[in-house]
């Protein structure tokens, strides 16, 4: 009778970890941090461009209001719930781009495309919800792997 074996605890309970696996987790617990501590407006402005998108847009994207958009330009940061939206749709845009094999332009006009599997709405639609978001992801997943339904 085979008995499993447990890995090896490191600190605190943790248990050791590949290191692709360990950049994974310290590159997450730096977002995390990042995530915290508030996004520069800059990094809103960037996605807003990659994406094509007009101010009005981008505010209604990450669900912030035009004025208080104006208002974090002025701070120069994102509040940790807005910079978290935004790094959302950052996430999300990275993965359609990979899914074109780094062609940013074909990312962006998916992105932007209504599909009959994500109920008729836009990726980029989807991405202003957490759930919305998680659809996107296991319908890229899908698409990777060739599974269509």
């Amino acid at each position: 009778m085979a008995t499993a074996t447990r890995p090896k605890a490191t600190r605190k309970g943790s248990t050791k970890r590949s290191s692709s696996e360990s950049r994974g987790v310290a590159d997450l617990i730096r977002q995390h941090r990042a995530t915290l501590k508030g996004a520069k407006f800059e990094e809103l402005e960037a996605l807003r461009e990659r994406l094509d998108l007009s101010t009005s847009e981008m505010a209604d994207l990450v669900l912030i209001s035009e004025r208080t958009l104006s208002r974090r330009r002025k701070e120069g940061r994102l509040e940790p719930d807005e910079s978290d939206r935004v790094l959302r749709v950052q996430r999300l845009l990275l993965q359609a781009r990979e899914l074109f094999d780094g062609d940013e332009s074909k990312a962006r006009r998916w992105f932007h495309s209504g599909f009959s599997d994500l109920g008729g709405e836009s990726p980029l639609s989807l991405a202003r919800t957490d759930a919305g978001a998680r659809e996107v992801e296991r319908f890229i997943g899908r698409l990777e792997h060739g599974v269509f339904m």
